[in-house]
């Protein structure tokens, strides 16, 4: 996790007592936190905080969310979450009472996090907050790593995408002429203003760079 990056926990339960608690416990730990008596609340925030019509994390974060609740259930509000695309950057750990554990188990197998029986363990609790709190820093960090790439490729020329394909296809300079219509002298120019742009030293280099941002 970056040392600039500062993580939040968001706490939505509808008993006050238990958001209390749970914001106590990580502050003792050194976590942030945001609490939230419904789901109803914890939506018009997101809402609040969009930009570009949609909310993104910027900083590492998870959510506690209770399973029952008045108004909207905590798994309505995670189907929600799914529709955003935030579970991701922003895993959920539920809350459940005993009767709802097959319900918590089935949210599981549809990306939820985890899961947290009442009564918890402190320690055990606050283990997988962290460990959720990672997740979201590495799938932002690959999220900025891949935007950054795409950056750089919006920087190419539509004649240095031409030659940057068939350089990863380990197409040597005379072939790439050839199939260019242009010359060895010209592909090795492009080729060098690619590496450049790209910020790479190599073919091999240059193809895993763009593997890892999905790049096609």
């Amino acid at each position: 996790m970056s040392p600039n990056a500062i993580p939040t926990v968001y706490l939505v339960d509808d008993e006050d007592v238990l958001r209390d608690a749970l914001a106590w416990l990580l502050r003792s730990r050194r976590l942030l936190s945001e609490g939230y008596a419904s789901a109803e609340a914890f939506e018009a925030m997101l809402e609040q905080r969009s930009t570009h019509g949609a909310f993104q994390p910027r900083d590492p974060c998870c959510l506690l969310l209770d399973v029952r609740m008045p108004g909207m259930s905590g798994l309505a509000l995670f189907d929600r979450l799914i529709e955003r695309g935030l579970t991701e950057t922003m895993p959920v750990i539920f809350l459940t009472g005993h009767a709802d554990v097959p319900t918590a188990v089935a949210a599981v197998k549809r990306g939820a996090f985890d899961f947290v029986e009442k009564p918890f363990s402190d320690n055990a609790l606050v283990d997988r907050i962290e460990q959720a709190l990672q997740l979201s820093a590495q799938v932002l960090g690959r999220r900025r790593e891949a935007q950054a790439i795409h950056k750089k490729l919006a920087d190419l020329t539509e004649r240095e995408r031409d030659v940057m394909r068939l350089v990863i296809d380990g197409r040597p300079n005379k072939l790439i002429a050839d199939e260019l219509d242009i010359s060895v002298r010209t592909v090795e120019v492009h080729r060098a203003r690619v590496f450049e742009k790209m910020e790479v030293k190599s073919a091999v280099e240059l193809a895993n760079l763009l593997r890892g941002a999905g790049w096609s």
